[in-house]
C-alpha cells in the first residue's frame, strides 16, 4: 500500500521513538510528530495542533495577568497543580468544562472563558466569546453550497478559528495580531462573499488616524459590497447595512478635501449614513445589525447633525446593545451617550454614564477600553479643576500608553498622540503655563497637525496667551481666508470646538487692543457660524479629549469683541447653567462678564464687575490658574485706579 509523504514521515517518527525507548512523557507521539508534519507540509488535519486552537489558554493567561494573579495563586483557587494550569495556558493540555468554569468564576469573566471551551455546537461565534469587538450574535455565516462536504467543513472551521482568535487578540489589545488574523480569515473564505464581508467588518472596526481617510479599508468595503451583489438573503441584507455604515464613517473621517477619498468627501459619507439609517428603520430586525449601524452611522453623521440628534442615536444604540448583550457594543454605546450628554450640557447625567463605563472597563479589562476610560476620567478632571490628578495621567501613565501601544498594536500612533497632546495643551492652558508648550517643543507637534483645523485654532490661541498677539492675529485672518470665512466647516462636530477656540483668540486680541481691523475681517463670519450653537451646549474637542467650554460663552466673547456688551451679557447668562459643575469655567465666565459690564452703561456696572472679578480671582488662586489670576488682579487694580 502506498503511503502519503505525511504518513511516511509520521511512521518514521514513531519508529525512531520506539528505538530510542519511547515517546517523550510530556509531549507524546502526537505532539512530536505534528511538529514534523507541520514543517514538512504533511497531513494538515493532524498538523492543527492544540496550541493553534488555544483560544482558552491565551485568554486565561490574559485575564489572570490582568487580575494580578500568579499561576500558583490561581491554581490553588481552582484546585489543580501549577504545572497543569501552565500547560493549559500554553496549549499543551485541554481544559475540562469543570476547570474552565472555576477559572471563569475566579477571574470574574462572566462566561467569556467558559464560552471558549470546545463544545458540540457548530454555531459560528457565540456572543459570549469575549468582550472585544468581535462579539457576534450566535448565528451561522453559511458557506456557499456546492463544495465537497469535508472541504466546506474545514474551510468553515478555519474561518471560525481565525475570527475567534482575532477577536481575542483585539480584546487583549494586540490589534496588530488581530488584524493579521482577520486578514487570514478573509483569505480562508475565498469564494464566500458573506464570510469575507464578516471579516472585512471586523477589520473596519479598527481605529483610524483622526482627520484622515483609511483608503485600504474603503477599498475592501467596496469590494465586499460588490461581491455580495444582489444576494436577496436576510443575512446578505444585514451585511450590506453593516458594510455601508462602516463605509459612511470611513468617508466622513476626512476634515478637508486634502484628506478625503478623491471626490468622495465627508458630505457623501453623511448622506450614506442617513440613507443607511433609513433602511435600518424599515428592514432592521436584528439587534446586532442595529448596533453596528447605529454605532458607525452616528460617527458618520457626527459633523453633520445636531447634538440633540446625536444623543438620540446614542440612546437608541444603548437600548439595542442592552438587548443584544454584546460587551463591545455596550462599551461603544456608553461612551457615545457620555460624550453626547457632555456636548448637550448634561454634565451630571454624563457623570452617571461615565461610572457605568468605568464598570464596563473593569469587567472587560481591555487595553483600549482602559485607555478610553482614563482619557474620559482626565477630561472630567480637567473640567472640575482637579489639575494635579489630571496631570498624573496626562504626564505620567498616558505617556507610557502612547509609547507602548503604537509599538505593540495596530493602533494608529497619531490617534493616541493627538488625544494626549490635546489634554496636555488644555492642562497647560488652565494652569497658565502655555509658555511651556513652546519651551517643550509641543508647539511643533501642534503645528504638524495643522491639517486638522482645531489644532490651527489652538496654536493661534497659544500664541496670544504667550504675548505673540501679532502672529496670533495673522493666523486668525489666514484661517478665515483659507476656509472661505469658515464656510468650508461642517455644521457640527469638530467645527464647534474649532469655532470656540477662534472666539477665544478674538477675545484675547480684543482685550489686548490694536487689532480692530483684523477682528472686523473675521467676526461676522465667526458669529454667523456659531449662531446655531447656543443654549446649554458645551464644545467638546476630540473623541473625547477636552471640554473647551460653553458655546454661549463663545458667542458672548464675539459679541463683546464686536462692541455689543449688552448682547454679550445675554449670552453669558445663558452660559451660566452648563458650567455650574466647573469652578474653573465659572471663573472664566465671571471674568468675561466683568469685561462686558465695564463696557456697558448699566447703573452699578462697575461695582458688579469688581465683585465678579474678586470671586474669579479667588477661584483662580484656589485652583492654581496662574494666568487667569494675574488677569483678574490687573483688572481689579485698573478699576481701583479709575
Amino acid at each position: 500500500m502506498l503511503l502519503s509523504a505525511g504518513a511516511r514521515t509520521l511512521a518514521r517518527c514513531k519508529l525512531a521513538h520506539r528505538q530510542s525507548g519511547g515517546f517523550p512523557r510530556r509531549r507524546g507521539a502526537v505532539g512530536c510528530c505534528q511538529r514534523i508534519l507541520a514543517t514538512q507540509g504533511g497531513e494538515r488535519a493532524v498538523g492543527r495542533i492544540a496550541i493553534e486552537e488555544n483560544a482558552f489558554g491565551a485568554e486565561l493567561r490574559r485575564r489572570r495577568t490582568a487580575a494580578g494573579k500568579s499561576l500558583s495563586e490561581l491554581a490553588e483557587e481552582v484546585h489543580c497543580s501549577r504545572s497543569f494550569l501552565s500547560r493549559i495556558e500554553t496549549g499543551q493540555r485541554r481544559v475540562t468544562h469543570e476547570l474552565a468554569q472555576l477559572c471563569d468564576e475566579r477571574l470574574e469573566a462572566k462566561g467569556a472563558l467558559l464560552a471558549l471551551v470546545p463544545g458540540p455546537s457548530t454555531e459560528r461565534i457565540s456572543k459570549t466569546i469575549g468582550p472585544g469587538p468581535g462579539e457576534r450574535a450566535a448565528k451561522l455565516v453559511k458557506f456557499r453550497a456546492g463544495r465537497g462536504g469535508s472541504d466546506t467543513a474545514r474551510q468553515r472551521d478555519d474561518f471560525d478559528r481565525l475570527l475567534r482568535r482575532g477577536d481575542l487578540s483585539h480584546t487583549a489589545g494586540d490589534m496588530r495580531e488581530a488584524d493579521r488574523l482577520y486578514r487570514a480569515a478573509y483569505a480562508s473564505a475565498e469564494g464566500d462573499p458573506t464570510a469575507r464581508a464578516e471579516a472585512v467588518i471586523r477589520m473596519a472596526r479598527r481605529w483610524s488616524d483622526p482627520g484622515q481617510v483609511d483608503h485600504e479599508l474603503l477599498q475592501l468595503i467596496r469590494e465586499s459590497l460588490a461581491a455580495l451583489g444582489d444576494d436577496g438573503s436576510v443575512e446578505a441584507a444585514g451585511l450590506r447595512l453593516r458594510l455601508n455604515a462602516h463605509l459612511a464613517k470611513k468617508l466622513s473621517m476626512a476634515v478637508s478635501q486634502d484628506t478625503a477619498a478623491g471626490q468622495a468627501g465627508p458630505e457623501q459619507g453623511a448622506r450614506l449614513a442617513r440613507s443607511t439609517l433609513r433602511r435600518l428603520s424599515v428592514d432592521g430586525k436584528d439587534d446586532e445589525v442595529a448596533c453596528e449601524v447605529l454605532t458607525e452611522c452616528r460617527w458618520g453623521l457626527y459633523d453633520f447633525m445636531s447634538t440633540a440628534e446625536s444623543l438620540t442615536l446614542s440612546e437608541r444604540l444603548r437600548d439595542a446593545a442592552a438587548r443584544h448583550g454584546s460587551a463591545y457594543f455596550r462599551g461603544e454605546a456608553l461612551m457615545a451617550v457620555a460624550l453626547d450628554q457632555l456636548r448637550a450640557g448634561k454634565v451630571y447625567s454624563a457623570l452617571a454614564t461615565a461610572n457605568q463605563y468605568r464598570k464596563h472597563a473593569a469587567d472587560t479589562r481591555g487595553v483600549l477600553t482602559t485607555w478610553q476610560q482614563h482619557t474620559l476620567d482626565a477630561l472630567l478632571d480637567l473640567w472640575h479643576g482637579r489639575f494635579d490628578k489630571a496631570a498624573g495621567w496626562i504626564l505620567g501613565d498616558a505617556l507610557t500608553f502612547v509609547e507602548r501601544l503604537p509599538a505593540d498594536l495596530a493602533v494608529p500612533a497619531d490617534n493616541l498622540h493627538q488625544t494626549r497632546l490635546g489634554q496636555a495643551y488644555w492642562l497647560l492652558r488652565e494652569q497658565g503655563r502655555m509658555a511651556d508648550l513652546f519651551a517643550s517643543g509641543l508647539a511643533d507637534t501642534v503645528e504638524r497637525h495643522g491639517y486638522f483645523p482645531v489644532w490651527r485654532a489652538g496654536l493661534a490661541l497659544a500664541l496670544c496667551e504667550t504675548g505673540q498677539y501679532a502672529e496670533g492675529a495673522d493666523r486668525l485672518v489666514g484661517f478665515a481666508h483659507d476656509t472661505a470665512d469658515f464656510s468650508r466647516f461642517p455644521p457640527s462636530g469638530w467645527a464647534v470646538p474649532t469655532l470656540v477656540l477662534l472666539a477665544e483668540v478674538s477675545a484675547a486680541l480684543d482685550a489686548r487692543g490694536g487689532f480692530e481691523a483684523e477682528l472686523r475681517q473675521v467676526l461676522p463670519a465667526l458669529r454667523e457660524r456659531l449662531a446655531a450653537h447656543d443654549g446649554e451646549q458645551i464644545a467638546l474637542a476630540g473623541w473625547p479629549t477636552v471640554l473647551i467650554g460653553p458655546t454661549a460663552r463663545a458667542r458672548g466673547l464675539l459679541a463683546l469683541a464686536a462692541g455689543e456688551p449688552d448682547t454679550a451679557l445675554s449670552h453669558f447668562r445663558t452660559a451660566t447653567e452648563p458650567v455650574r459643575s466647573s469652578q474653573p469655567q465659572l471663573a472664566r465666565l465671571r471674568l468675561a462678564q466683568a469685561r462686558a459690564l465695564r463696557r456697558s452703561d448699566r447703573p452699578g456696572a462697575a461695582a458688579h464687575a469688581s465683585g465678579l472679578l474678586r470671586e474669579a480671582l479667588r477661584v483662580a488662586r484656589t485652583y492654581g490658574m496662574a494666568a487667569l489670576a494675574t488677569e483678574c488682579a490687573a483688572l481689579l487694580d485698573s478699576t481701583a485706579d479709575a
